[in-house]
């Protein structure tokens, strides 16, 4: 420990990223990244935006891309909040809107940047054990809280609530913020930005990384009442006026107004994700209902960490979370099918000796 440190800064438990190597030829499943790249209009957004432009600050609101953002879901602009990828967004959740007397409540298996925020921030939290299979239960966060975040589908499992389940767990607290992490509800699940319009204590939090194949550009939003947005902006003000560089904003704002190619990476991914559960069932993993671009999975026969390192040697990244209750699955990312088969004819390979 550094003497020079704050105190927090030895108390820490940073986030661990998915590994980014830079060895050609292999395949890369373990960030869940989309294997689709960006709509070409796009590309073709930042390419118009390179000029003479970027010497100058970008809007500090975000203007266009919020009242894109705002016009697709049936909102306002005034209801939309944007930051560099929905970390960024989660971050300003966590000052503004889920730190109170009384404990922030989430899943114990589900995004690891909770408790690094919450110790971060000084959150005090609670953890609520899923139970068969992972599944959250309502009935566990039946207990007073400040405020509860669930990511929907989770994270690691990619296991999704029903939106009646998510409407159940909001009217259930009305005076403490439900946060919805939906970075990857556009996989298979049912997204509960329609419920922003009866239930004011509702943020809904969104990512462009993964169904808009933008996780270089970070751009990451959040949806609510215009009290809860209010309460983001006053943070991002006080802390950085200018999140969104000026490329990052033009390029989201043609992604999502993009929605032929949006919908036609979705199937795509999809149905790649299905395929690949039929053959991982085939070689007899076990593998958790997915609505997510991952597929969570297990071997009898080997254990989550010796699976990972054999892939790694015949050049198949997966992740492997040596963590309670999940240390035997590993996260596998959808890649493209030509990915997919190679993930395939390397477990076999593995398997069979």
């Amino acid at each position: 420990m550094s003497r020079y440190w704050s105190p927090i800064v030895s108390k820490l438990q940073p986030y661990v990223a998915g590994e980014q190597p830079r060895i050609p030829g292999l395949v890369k499943l373990n960030t869940n990244e989309n294997p689709y790249g960006p709509s070409p209009t796009a590309l073709e957004a930042i390419r118009q935006a390179a000029d003479d432009r970027l010497r100058l600050y970008p809007d500090p609101a975000a203007t266009e891309l919020r009242q894109t953002i705002a016009a697709r879901h049936g909102l306002t602009a005034e209801e939309v909040f944007v930051g560099n990828g929905s970390d960024e967004v989660l971050a300003h959740a966590f000052q503004a809107l889920l730190k109170h007397e009384r404990p922030l409540l989430y899943p114990d298996v589900t995004y690891s940047f909770y408790p690094t925020y919450s110790l971060l921030y000084g959150v005090e939290t609670v953890e609520v054990s899923v139970y068969d299979r992972f599944q959250i239960r309502l009935a566990d966060y039946d207990r007073p809280c400040g405020a509860i975040i669930i990511a929907n589908p989770n994270a690691p499992t990619g296991i999704g609530l029903p939106l009646a389940d998510i409407e159940a767990l909001i009217a259930a607290h009305p005076d403490a913020v439900v946060a919805i992490d939906e970075a990857y509800i556009d996989f298979g699940g049912d997204s509960a930005i329609p419920l922003i319009c009866k239930y004011p204590n509702l943020l809904v939090v969104q990512t462009l990384s993964k169904s808009r194949s933008l996780a270089g550009l970070r751009v990451g939003f959040a949806l609510g009442r215009r009290e809860l947005i209010e309460a983001l902006e006053r943070v991002k003000d006080s802390f950085n006026s200018y999140p969104l560089d000026r490329l990052a904003q033009v390029a989201a704002t043609a992604a999502i107004k993009d929605e032929a190619w949006f919908e036609t990476c979705r199937k795509m991914l999809i149905a790649s994700r299905d395929g690949l559960v039929r053959e991982l069932e085939a070689l007899d993993f076990e593998v958790l209902p997915s609505q997510a671009n991952f597929v969570f999975a297990k071997h009898e026969s080997q254990s989550g960490a010796a699976l990972q390192a054999a892939l790694r040697e015949r050049g198949v990244l997966v992740r492997h979370f040596a963590k309670p209750r999940i240390s035997e699955f590993l996260r596998i990312s959808i890649g493209t099918d030509e990915e997919c088969a190679r993930l395939v004819s390397a477990f076999k390979e593995i398997l069979s000796a």
